[in-house]
């Protein structure tokens, strides 16, 4: 089924609010997980409704949270989330280090006890429309282990980047710590594949191909992923005084309560650097240069983070909008939150 901007919007919005959400975190989150439908990032789209609306119905996001902002100096702050929408959460925790970078040169604002916020591109991509650079880390729930161990103790806890241009385009990076998702896992498994001995570890901390012997993940790049690792943790965890680590809640196993999750952005604004626009136009310098290199065998150019992501939308859109799984189609139209219908761990890596 393929559908506009806000037709999608639309059903995820609405089945959000028949959960219990109020009207604007449904709105929020709608347009965040449309977002990433359109840049083909569908793990983190429509596909999580399911999870979000039965999480919200059965208690463990607070369906009208009583978010409260405390500005801890003239670059800092920390938004409290009352454990609700992790998506309202972060974009308004993302509204608050554009103005305060805009005003003061550069932001660093916590968001502390909030749910999962999805693509967290989306929000440094906030901060790139308002011509400014920001970062973003978040914490995801334990299934990596540190390099040597062998047991899961950090999550796939992502990193963003977002950089504006001179022109219309803008750097968009967002990857997890991991080497894969453990979606790919699963979809080895079901398809009785072998695995690279690279993703993955056994009980004993020893590298696996067979997916069903799977016990954690791989840090990208060994000990420097696993450093990587321990950095979002830091930021995001330690610093906002919330769960850290292995500690950190499981996405899955109790719906009813609330995760208590961290997230860091930190915004700053080029102007007080190098300029603006003397900024700009280096990093629209900058992703020319790579599209002109001469590519290596199988490659058709260089691109930039974010480039196919955006080739992904105007394709979607160019040939009649954003695709998504007919049985995702049918349940955003139903009246149904279809309660513990699926075992989310095997379906979904954070």
């Amino acid at each position: 089924m393929k559908l506009s901007h806000d037709e999608l919007k639309g059903l995820m919005k609405n089945k959000l609010m028949k959960a219990g959400l109020n009207e604007d975190h449904a709105d929020i989150a709608a347009e965040v997980m449309t977002w990433s439908d359109e840049r083909g990032y569908h793990s983190h789209g429509a596909v999580r409704v399911e999870y979000y609306a039965e999480r919200i119905a059965k208690g463990g996001i607070t369906a009208d949270p009583k978010f409260e902002w405390k500005e801890t100096g003239p670059c800092s702050g920390v938004f409290e989330g009352d454990n609700g929408c992790g998506y309202a959460v972060a974009k308004y925790g993302m509204d608050k280090a554009i103005e305060m970078a805009k005003k003061n040169g550069i932001a660093v604002v916590g968001m502390r006890n909030m749910s999962h916020s999805g693509s967290i591109g989306y929000y440094t991509e906030m901060a790139a429309e308002q011509g400014l650079l920001a970062i973003s880390f978040c914490q995801s729930d334990p299934m990596a282990v540190p390099v040597g161990g062998t047991e899961p103790y950090y999550g796939t806890n992502p990193i963003s980047f977002a950089a504006p241009t001179a022109d219309e385009r803008m750097v968009v990076f967002d990857m997890a710590t991991t080497v894969q998702a453990w979606g790919k896992i699963l979809d080895k498994r079901s398809r009785h594949e072998s695995i690279p001995d690279s993703w993955a570890v056994d009980e004993k901390g020893n590298p696996v191909t067979d997916p069903n012997h799977v016990n954690a993940l791989l840090p990208i790049a060994g000990a420097k992923g696993y450093g990587l690792m321990m950095m979002v943790d830091v930021f995001s965890g330690v610093l906002l005084g919330v769960p850290f680590g292995k500690h950190v809640s499981s996405m899955y196993h109790d719906l009813s309560k609330g995760r208590e999750l961290g997230q860091m952005h930190i915004v700053i604004d080029p102007a007080r650097f190098v300029g603006a626009e003397e900024f700009k136009k280096a990093m629209s310098a900058s992703i020319d240069e790579l599209g002109e290199m001469p590519t290596a065998d199988g490659y058709d150019k260089v691109y930039y983070p974010g480039e196919r992501a955006m080739l992904r939308k105007e394709k979607a859109y160019a040939t009649g909008g954003v695709e998504i799984v007919d049985e995702i189609y049918e349940y955003l139209k139903s009246d149904d939150i279809h309660f513990d219908r699926y075992d989310y761990k095997n379906r979904f890596a954070e």
